[in-house]
C-alpha cells in the first residue's frame, strides 16, 4: 500500500560529474543543497553575492557580472557604521568603502571568469515580493536593515519575472552556451509577508518559470524541491523549529531525490567513498595517542590519498 504520494522527477539528460564545475544562487535553500555538494566535494560555486531571494536582483547581478560592469561608488551608501551595496547580501558589507568595493569586484571578476568554465547552474528563486527604494526607485536584493519607511513593497508580475528569467538564461547563455540550467522554487514559506501573500508570491513565480521553460528552445531542467516539501513531506515533523525552513531530514531527503535525478550514477561509488572519509574525519576518539587510533589515522590518510590522486580536485 502506498501512504503517499511522490513527485515524479524526470533524469538530467546531462548529469552532474566530478568532472562538473556548479554555480548555484538564490536563497537559503540554495546554500542547503550547496552545503551537501561541498559535503561530497564536487566543484562547487553558491551564491557568491549572498543570498538573494528575488528574480529581478538575480538578473541584476547577472547582468553585472557577464556585461563587466563595475561597482563604483554610487552603488554603495553608508548606514550604521558601515558600508553597504543594496545589490548584495548584507554578510559583504564591510566598515571600509574602497575595502567593499574592491571585494565586490573581486567576486565579480571570478563570477566571470566562473561562469565561462561553469557546467551546470543551479537557480533557486524564493519570493515575488520586492522592496523598492523610494529615493532611488531601484528594486534592492537586501534593505540593510535600513528603516521601512524609505521603501515600498510590491508583488513582481508573472510577465515581470518571465522576462528577468529570460534575460537571466540570455545572459549566461551569452556567455557560455554550454551551460546546463537547473531552476528550482525554494521550499521555505516566506509567513513574514503572510501566508496568503506567500502563496500569491510562490504562484506567480511557478507560471513565470513554467512559462520560460515551455516556450525554451533549449532545455531546461525544473527540479520539484518546492513540491516535494508541501507534498510528499507534509507534516510539520519535517520542519526546523520556525515551522518555516527544511529540518536536516526533509534536506537529506530533498538531496536523495536531487541526486537521484541530476547526479551521474558513475558518481555514486565516488560519493560513497567521500562519504565514508568524511565520517571518519569526524570521529572522535577516547585515547588519540593510541596505537589503534594511529593505525586508524594511517588507513584514514591512505584513503584519502588514493582518492586524491584518481581525483586531484578533491581536498580534505
Amino acid at each position: 500500500m502506498q501512504f503517499r504520494t511522490q513527485i515524479p522527477i524526470s533524469k538530467s539528460n546531462s548529469p552532474i560529474d566530478y568532472n562538473s564545475k556548479i554555480f548555484s544562487i538564490g536563497s537559503c535553500f540554495a546554500e542547503n543543497m550547496a552545503s551537501k555538494f561541498d559535503y561530497f566535494k564536487f566543484q562547487n560555486v553558491t551564491n557568491p553575492f549572498g543570498i538573494i531571494f528575488n528574480p529581478f536582483s538575480i538578473e541584476k547581478l547577472f547582468r553585472r557580472v557577464c556585461e563587466q560592469q563595475q561597482f563604483t561608488e554610487k552603488d554603495v551608501f553608508f548606514y550604521n557604521e558601515r558600508w553597504h551595496c543594496f545589490e548584495v547580501h548584507s554578510d559583504l558589507s564591510n566598515s571600509d568603502r574602497e575595502e567593499l568595493l574592491e571585494t565586490l569586484n573581486k567576486i565579480s571578476t571570478e563570477a566571470y571568469k566562473g561562469l565561462k568554465e561553469t557546467t551546470h547552474i543551479i537557480i533557486t528563486y524564493g519570493t515575488s515580493w520586492v522592496y523598492r527604494n523610494m529615493r532611488s526607485d531601484e528594486i534592492v536584493a537586501n534593505c540593510h536593515k535600513v528603516p521601512q519607511k524609505q521603501f515600498s513593497k510590491e508583488l513582481l508580475q508573472v510577465e515581470v519575472i518571465q522576462k528577468k528569467i529570460q534575460n537571466t538564461i540570455e545572459l549566461i547563455q551569452n556567455l557560455n552556451p554550454k551551460i546546463n540550467f537547473i531552476f528550482t522554487v525554494s521550499p521555505v514559506r516566506h509567513i513574514k509577508d503572510g501566508f496568503t501573500e506567500n502563496q500569491l508570491s510562490k504562484s506567480h513565480l511557478f507560471t513565470a518559470l513554467h512559462k520560460t521553460i515551455n516556450y525554451q528552445s533549449t532545455p531546461l531542467n525544473y527540479f520539484p524541491s518546492y513540491e516535494i516539501m508541501m507534498d510528499e513531506l507534509r507534516d510539520y515533523r519535517f520542519y526546523a523549529e520556525d515551522m518555516l525552513h527544511p529540518n536536516q531530514i526533509a534536506i537529506d531527503y530533498i538531496w536523495k531525490l536531487f541526486s537521484e535525478s541530476y547526479i551521474s550514477e558513475t558518481s555514486f561509488s565516488t560519493m560513497k567513498e567521500v562519504d565514508e572519509i568524511q565520517k571518519s574525519l569526524r570521529h572522535r576518539s577516547f585515547n588519540p595517542e593510541s596505537e589503534q587510533h594511529q593505525k586508524f589515522l594511517e588507513k584514514l590518510q591512505q584513503k584519502i590519498n588514493t582518492l586524491s590522486q584518481k581525483l586531484p580536485n578533491i581536498k580534505f
